[in-house]
C-alpha cells in the first residue's frame, strides 16, 4: 500500500500536466495514464500482466496510437483479484486481470457504487477447472476431500479457489459453511500456516499448490479438474475508461493478443521470463503455461465460461457474497472482436491442445514431448541426473502435474499417473490388479 500512496500523490502532483485513471479528456492533448492492475504471481493472467509488462507490448500499442495523446502506463501488483476491484471501484485502476469469481464480485461492487464494469477479454483457463488445488502437508493422512470434515482449511475467501473448495465439499456431502473451519488468508500467509501445521489444508489458484508441491512443502489432496466445471481469469476495464479512451483498450487487448501469441509460440522463453519478473520457480511456472499446461491461454470469451460465470453465481449467493449478477451485461466482446479483427472468430473456435507428457532436460531452451507416461519414464530412467522437471496429465482429468509428485498405478502393462490418491483410488476401484507403486518402482518398471 505504501507503493500505491507514493504513485497516488505524485499523480495529484502532475495534474495540470496528466490524467490520472484515464480520465484524459479526447483532444486535449494531455498525457493519458492508464493503471493497470495486475496479479504478478497468478500466472495464468500473465498475458495481461506479468508477461505483458515484460515484453512491452502495451507501451509500443500505445506509442503507435498518434492521436494527439501522450500515454503513460502504471502497473500495480497485487496478489488477489479483491484489492484490485476496490481500486477499480474508487476510480484509480482502468483495466485488472483476476478469477472467474473475483471477476463477478467485481461487476457486483461496480453496479453498487455506480462504477460499472465489464468483462473484455479471457486469460488462462482450464476447462475442467484444474487451475485451482487444494493441497495438504507432505506427511498428512487426509487421502480425501471428506478427510476434511471438521478440519482447519485455509482460502482466500470470494477467489476462484475458494469457489472450488465450496463445489468440492457439496459434492462430498460437507456443509461448507458448519462442515469445516474455514481460515480467509492471503495465499502466501495460508501457505505459512500449512507449513506451520495451524491448518489441515489449503485451497488455492495457480501458482501456489504446484509451488508448495514442487517445494516439497505440501501433496495435493484435490484436483479442481473433479468437478469438471471451467475456471478462468479475464480481464476487467472500468466502463468509464472503455468510453472515454476505447482506442487505449483496444490497444491492450491487440497487446494481450501478442503476448498470447509469444507465450504459445516460445512457451519455456516465456516461462523463463515470467520466473525471472516473479521470483517463482521456472518449473513450476511451465506446469501452468506451457506446451501442453494445465492453462490455455486465449483472449477469446469462449460461450463455455461466460457459461460458467453464470453457474459462479449461485455459489456466491449461497455464500452470501453478492446478490443476482446479470452476467450477459457484465461481457462486453466488442471491444476484442475490433482489436483482433478477422483473427477473433479463429481464436473463438480453437480447442486446447490435448494433453502430454513432457520433460525438461537441463541446459535446453526445448522440452520433449512423449505420447504416453511409460515413454517418459524410460527416458527419465535412462536421464536421471539430466532432468530439470518432468511432467505428466493426471489419467482420468488430464491436469498436469510433476512426475515425481504423482500418485502412480500400475495396470497391467500400463504405469498411470494421478494427481490425488483420490483420483488414483477411483482407479483401482474400477480395475481389479492394479495397484499403486513408487515413483521409483515406476522408474524402475519402465526401464
Amino acid at each position: 500500500m505504501k507503493r500505491t500512496t507514493v504513485a497516488l500523490s505524485a499523480a495529484v502532483l502532475l495534474l495540470p500536466l496528466s490524467a490520472c485513471g484515464g480520465s484524459a479528456e479526447a483532444g486535449s492533448g494531455s498525457t493519458v495514464t492508464v493503471t493497470v492492475g495486475y496479479q504478478s504471481k497468478t500466472i495464468n493472467t500473465v498475458t495481461a500482466g506479468t508477461l505483458l509488462r515484460s515484453l512491452g507490448y502495451f507501451e509500443k500499442q500505445l506509442n503507435a496510437l498518434h492521436d494527439g495523446h501522450t500515454y503513460k502506463v502504471d502497473w500495480q501488483d497485487y496478489a488477489t483479484g479483491a484489492p484490485i476491484t476496490a481500486q477499480m471501484t474508487a476510480g484509480k485502476i482502468d483495466i485488472g486481470s483476476m478469477g472467474d469469481f473475483p471477476l463477478l464480485l467485481n461487476a457486483a461492487r461496480g453496479k453498487q457504487l455506480d462504477r460499472p464494469t465489464h468483462l473484455v477479454s479471457a486469460t488462462g483457463y482450464n476447462l475442467r477447472g484444474g487451475l485451482n488445488t487444494i493441497v495438504t502437508a507432505p506427511d498428512s493422512t487426509l487421502t480425501s476431500l471428506k478427510d476434511l470434515k471438521g478440519k482447519k482449511v485455509s482460502t482466500s475467501v470470494g477467489s476462484a479457489a475458494d469457489g472450488t473448495l465450496v463445489r468440492a465439499l457439496q459434492r462430498a456431502g460437507i456443509d461448507p459453511d458448519k462442515g469445516i473451519s474455514k481460515l480467509n488468508q492471503q495465499p502466501a500467509v495460508g501457505a505459512s500456516a500449512l507449513s506451520a501445521g495451524s491448518v489441515d489444508a489449503l485451497s488455492q489458484f495457480v501458482a501456489w499448490p504446484a509451488l508448495l508441491a514442487f517445494q516439497g512443502k505440501a501433496k495435493a489432496l484435490y484436483d479442481g479438474a473433479q468437478l469438471n466445471l471451467p475456471t478462468f481469469h479475464g480481464v476487467t476495464a472500468s466502463e468509464d475508461f472503455a468510453r472515454q479512451h476505447p482506442a487505449a483498450l483496444e490497444a491492450f487487448l491487440k497487446a494481450q493478443a501478442q503476448a498470447t501469441d509469444y507465450l504459445n509460440g516460445q512457451p519455456v522463453t516465456a516461462a523463463e521470463k515470467v520466473a525471472e519478473a516473479t521470483g517463482l520457480p521456472a518449473e513450476v511456472v511451465y506446469l501452468y503455461n506451457g506446451a501442453h499446461g494445465i492453462a490455455t491461454f486465449n483472449p477469446a470469451l469462449a460461450p463455455q465460461l461466460v457459461s460458467a460465470l453464470k453457474q459462479d453465481v449461485a455459489v456466491l449467493k449461497s455464500a452470501k457474497l453478492t446478490g443476482d449478477i446479470d452476467v450477459d451485461s457484465f461481457v462486453d466482446d466488442q471491444y476484442v472482436k475490433k482489436a483482433l479483427g478477422t483473427s477473433y472468430a479463429k481464436r473463438l473456435a480453437a480447442s486446447p491442445l490435448p494433453t502430454a507428457s513432457e520433460v525438461w532436460p537441463k541446459g535446453s531452451e526445448k522440452t520433449l514431448s512423449y505420447k504416453s507416461p511409460k515413454q517418459l519414464l524410460t527416458y527419465l530412467a535412462a536421464h536421471q541426473d539430466g532432468i530439470r522437471a518432468a511432467y505428466v496429465a493426471d489419467s482420468t482429468t488430464g491436469t498436469l502435474w510433476f512426475a515425481d509428485k504423482a500418485v502412480w498405478v500400475a495396470d497391467g502393462d500400463r504405469l498411470l499417473p494421478f494427481v490425488t490418491p483420490a483420483t488414483a483410488q477411483d482407479h483401482l476401484s474400477a480395475h481389479r490388479g492394479a495397484r499403486t507403486v513408487s515413483y521409483r518402482e515406476a522408474l524402475e518398471r519402465a526401464s
